[in-house]
């Protein structure tokens, strides 16, 4: 009998200081500020708080570095506020905690991120004690923006190291990354993905691994994203490969079983701000996968927390129990899948 329980995550640890915008400026012009709040950000920030919120009954745990600072501060107190363990917070002394001014346009939704690394590029492979925790899976995030588990050691990045010890602790792993442009995926991304059981990806990352457009003429190809995912199963991910994009989300095991969801029909008038969408799939995901669900409904959950996250301009503060984020799918219905 599996005597793990809960989900410990790791990675970006991030406040995020929202502001709206009445529009957009060119360089050198002006925009208004018409709004603003802190919420929270980062991968393992995001989705063990909305672990928390959508109502998991088991242990969350977060591993990362933060500032000794009002900041730092400010996460452990919400922390404890939604259960989540900081035993393995680690405070930075002279480097603030890592921050985001997220920029967003009032009428469009549309964000565009500022973003200080601070005490994030301190996180490395000494801070992630395996031996220390009962959880069953464990969440790494964001790749990409992890300056030292980003950097190579023995041929690979940091990060695969990290990843190994989880499984050798008896930990099932995933993993998510985040939409840089730039050419660094093949290179940072691609090595670390055997250590993956489940890889979560959006249309922006899967294209850069893989070279594959998931889009054709502005729309999302079926045919194309099952091709994608194909390729990432090449590439190494031990387990599923999670594909999300705002029509739909796919996901292909390396056994060959397969599931599509289509998202759900949010009305505008329901979207406040679009931040930690992909974090809240990604919590319905692990939180449907934790209690041996089956992919099927873990993607329907995730469909719907991140849906639901649409409704306040911070990455958790809409997420709610796992119950009322599913009957969003009866209440809005749901969209076409791609062709």
């Amino acid at each position: 009998m599996d005597a793990r329980a809960g989900v410990i995550a790791g990675g970006n640890w991030i406040v995020d200081r929202l502001k709206f915008i009445d529009a957009w400026p060119p360089q050198d012009s002006l925009a208004n500020i018409e709004g603003e709040s802190v919420g929270n950000g980062g991968a393992p920030y995001n989705v063990l708080k909305d672990l928390a919120r959508l109502g998991a009954g088991f242990p969350l745990e977060g591993v990362g570095c933060i500032g000794a600072d009002a900041d730092g501060d400010h996460i452990l107190a919400d922390c404890r506020e939604h259960g989540i363990g900081t035993a393995q917070l680690a405070r930075v002394e002279g480097i603030p905690t890592s921050y985001t001014d997220v920029m967003t346009v009032r009428a469009t939704g549309r964000r565009t991120f500022f973003h200080r690394r601070g005490a994030n590029a301190r996180l490395g492979p000494e801070h992630f004690d395996f031996t220390a925790t009962r959880c069953r899976m464990f969440h790494l995030g964001y790749i990409l923006l992890l300056d030292r588990l980003d950097e190579a050691e023995g041929g690979r990045p940091r990060a695969a190291e990290v990843l190994r010890r989880a499984t050798a602790a008896g930990l099932r792993t995933s993993l998510d990354c985040v939409s840089e442009h730039s050419d660094r995926f093949r290179a940072v991304v691609g090595p670390v993905l055997p250590e993956v059981d489940l890889f979560f990806a959006n249309d922006t990352e899967a294209e850069k691994l893989t070279g594959i457009a998931l889009r054709e003429a502005g729309a999302v190809s079926a045919r194309r994203v099952e091709q994608a995912a194909v390729e990432l199963l090449a590439l190494g991910v031990r387990e599923w490969v999670i594909l999300h994009f705002p029509e739909a989300a796919y996901a292909l095991h390396r056994s060959g079983e397969r599931h599509w969801q289509p998202s759900l029909r949010v009305p505008v008038a329901a979207i406040a701000g679009m931040a930690g969408a992909g974090d809240a799939f990604a919590s319905g995901v692990l939180l449907v996968q934790h209690g041996g669900g089956t992919m099927g409904e873990a993607l329907l959950l995730g469909a719907c927390a991140g849906a639901r996250s649409l409704g306040d301009v911070s990455c958790s503060g809409s997420v709610g129990r796992a119950a009322d984020c599913l009957r969003l799918a009866g209440q809005w219905g749901l969209q076409p899948l791609p062709r």
